[in-house]
């Protein structure tokens, strides 16, 4: 499902992506989380929500190399807090 920008960025105006960020979740609760940690760390752009069978659930965001690493080490720290079923599956950063 794709999510518009909260706010529009230069870089994504230009469509010159620089990195992607990816956090993968077990559970909705550990992905809202994540998200949120994600979007108030660093100036990144949440780009979309996949979910697949099982409650797992891909988080991904996009922004300069070092704003999406920073995002994805908060949003990772954020789900490993979540009681119950908020495991972290996976978190991976592709730069360009």
């Amino acid at each position: 499902m794709p999510v518009f920008p909260r706010h529009p960025s230069r870089t994504i105006q230009e469509g010159i992506v620089l990195a992607l960020g990816l956090i993968e979740t077990y559970g909705l609760v550990g992905a809202i989380e994540a998200a949120d940690a994600m979007l108030k760390t660093a100036d990144v752009y949440l780009l979309e929500r996949n979910s697949a069978d099982a409650g797992l659930i891909t988080i991904t965001v996009a922004g300069e190399v070092s704003a999406v690493q920073a995002a994805v080490q908060a949003g990772r720290e954020r789900v490993q807090q979540v009681e119950g079923n908020g495991r972290l599956v996976s978190a991976h950063v592709i730069p360009r």
